[in-house]
């Protein structure tokens, strides 16, 4: 069922009444189509079999497409080139053909009058090396007569050119390494020619390293709109006739870590009402504010849970969004008349939401005095009970980023563990957004230290609470928190056993530009500069301490790898052989930093609870292989 059943929805966008998003499609090897639907009907395919929209842009990509007077526009996977998709007709390329998928091209929009495309395009060197890649703005016309023009340059990286209603003017985000989009970033504005040439660029907010814009949008009546922490908080804000206001103060984020382009939180009702997601305690929330008053009215949806994805066109909203028991789902609302409709649901299986845990959000003392939170989801069945007096197994699930967070979605992936008598804890360890930047920044010159402390005092807490099993606590998570389980594996013994998918052993290889361009100093901020702190990444480092190892671990990472490549993997699995600490490896070939396939969701899910049951001493229930680990009956030396 997790591997099947379930598709991904993302990146609404309605035109002249058209819903169309994008679905990721596990059984076809992760292949990402844009589907549209028209009112009345039925929704259908907008490209190709052969077409995968996706662009590598930072590869996290995002932004993959855009849409003006019915036409599309798409990045596709397999060539990065940009596509023309015009109703009915076959997709055109509009960008070169460059061997080896070099330029890329992603977060795009289209001139009101329909002939230039504006967006981000990404060279890289036949080097390789991601020091030589390049981040630009460039604008080309639609019927790719010509090839793209440069029009801004020079800094590290750009993403949300948005034009206004007009056409007479482009914003902009900009920023430089070391820093994250959401460390601090540059708001700009500057007047656009009619052939895509900028007038005089303005910095109008936004500041490296000190002050994060999220999501640069003009108003109907040209106002600009975005959402800035300088507050502490990312809360809406608008600059008219010069003058910066903030619409709605708030302890709550209007935005969102920007680890991929083209998310929306926010948008224009017909009436200047602005509708808007916002995260609040860990839980997404909907709203209509009044701009002009300041005033901030919530939407009751049944919806808490998702990624921002929305977009609205006169009184109709389209969202993305979902519960712990609601699956994900592409929703039509009419605001003036309150009608809702599922244009699409991630998955159509007809459970009985008694199987599903719902989980409670938790605040838990952790180190310094603090406190950090975490959801927790109870084992749940309607079939089976625990023994009396047996408390459930316990995993703790560390998320990526490691800016980031972990929401109360609905996922199949989680009730695949509470429905196995698992209980979970999901850790939004200090360094998670949707907090505040206060609690976002105590990562900072701490990875590997607080995430650690936070994710290992959350599962003691939950032990002092009576409701986990002091001596089967586990530990997973996937990149950052890949990381962090190591982590815990290494420099503690909380836990019975764990599972890094694609995790990092050694931040110094990393922090020496074995990644993308996007993350490549990262860990300066995460860590320190480098080589300045050389010995601090050497005391986070995993590797360095591996006859501190005894605690059996699964790695499990995809060979095409580019942002956590397959040597980190190798690294930790090599020094696990060398100690003949028990362990298993899996690599599964054609993924990448995450898994998108069917059969390779399906086979992790069983290698990780075939591994658990073979540490822990029990037998798992149903049909499955038996995962071969390495010096499972041996003892560490």
């Amino acid at each position: 069922m997790v591997a099947q059943s379930s598709i991904g929805l993302s990146a609404p966008w309605i035109a002249d009444g058209s819903v169309w998003w994008l679905e990721g499609r596990p059984t076809e090897k992760g292949r990402v189509v844009l589907v549209r639907a028209d009112r009345g009907a039925n929704p259908s395919d907008v490209v190709p079999a052969e077409l995968n929209v996706r662009t590598s842009v930072h590869e996290y990509g995002g932004g993959a497409y855009c849409v003006h007077d019915g036409i599309a526009f798409v990045s596709n996977f397999a060539d990065q080139r940009l596509y023309r998709i015009e109703p009915g007709e076959e997709p055109v390329p509009i960008t070169p053909a460059v061997e080896g998928r070099r330029h890329r091209y992603a977060d795009g929009r289209v001139s009101p009058s329909g002939e230039l495309w504006i967006g981000v395009r990404e060279r890289h060197a036949a080097s390789d090396r991601s020091a030589d890649v390049v981040n630009e703005l460039v604008t080309l016309p639609v019927d790719g007569s010509s090839e793209p023009t440069v029009i801004a340059s020079g800094r590290d990286f750009y993403s949300s050119p948005r034009i206004s209603p007009d056409g007479s003017r482009l914003c902009l985000l900009a920023w430089n390494l070391p820093w994250m989009p959401w460390d601090g970033c540059e708001l700009f504005v500057a007047d656009l020619g009619a052939d895509g040439t900028l007038g005089a660029v303005e910095r109008v907010a936004g500041a490296d390293g000190k002050e994060s814009i999220w999501q640069p949008e003009w108003s109907p009546a040209g106002d600009l709109l975005f959402a800035s922490d300088r507050s502490g908080w990312w809360n809406l804000e608008r600059i008219r006739d010069g003058e910066r206001t903030v619409l709605h103060a708030a302890t709550a984020e209007f935005g969102f870590p920007a680890w991929s382009f083209g998310s929306r939180s926010y948008d224009f009702l017909g009436d200047g009402r602005i509708v808007c997601a916002y995260d609040s305690a860990g839980f997404m929330r909907y709203g209509i504010l009044d701009p002009e008053s300041g005033a901030l009215e919530e939407l009751d949806l049944g919806l808490d849970s998702g990624s921002p994805a929305l977009c609205a066109e006169g009184s109709t909203v389209v969202l993305v969004g979902g519960s712990a028991t609601v699956p994900n789902r592409v929703v039509r609302l009419d605001i003036a008349t309150g009608s809702t409709e599922v244009v699409r649901a991630s998955t159509e299986l007809a459970l009985d939401s008694a199987y599903f845990s719902a989980p409670r959000p938790i605040e838990f003392p952790t180190d310094g005095g603090l406190t950090a939170h975490a959801l927790v989801y109870p084992p749940t069945s309607t079939d089976f009970e625990a023994p009396e007096g047996e408390q459930p197994p316990l995993l703790v699930l560390s998320h990526g980023g490691p800016t980031g967070s972990t929401t109360a979605i609905f996922s199949l992936a989680k009730q695949f563990w509470t429905t196995r008598g698992f209980a979970i804890v999901d850790v939004n360890y200090g360094g998670s957004t949707g907090y505040g930047r206060e609690y976002r920044e105590r990562l900072n010159g701490q990875w590997g230290v607080v995430d650690l402390q936070d994710c290992v005092n959350a599962a003691r807490y939950l032990v002092e609470q009576g409701e986990a099993d002091p001596e089967r606590l586990l530990i997973r998570g996937g990149s950052a928190g890949g990381y962090t389980t190591i982590c815990a594996l290494t420099f503690t013994d909380a836990f019975a056993a764990g599972a890094s998918y694609f995790g990092i052993a050694d931040l110094e290889q990393f922090a020496g530009g074995e990644t993308h361009k996007f993350e490549l100093e990262y860990e300066h901020t995460l860590v320190g500069p480098y080589p300045q702190e050389a010995a601090r990444y050497r005391e986070r480092s995993p590797i360095h301490f591996v006859e501190r190892i005894a605690t059996p671990m699964l790695v499990l990472q995809g060979a095409d790898d580019r942002v956590v490549p397959p040597s980190q993997a190798e690294l930790i699995v090599g020094a696990l052989d060398r100690r003949r600490v028990p362990h298993a490896y899996v690599l599964y070939e054609g993924e990448g930093h995450g898994f998108r396939k069917a059969e390779n969701i399906a086979d992790s899910l069983e290698a990780e609870l075939s591994f658990y049951g073979q540490v822990l001493g029990f037998e798992p229930a149903g049909p499955l292989r038996t995962l071969r680990i390495e010096h499972l009956d041996g003892k560490p030396e």
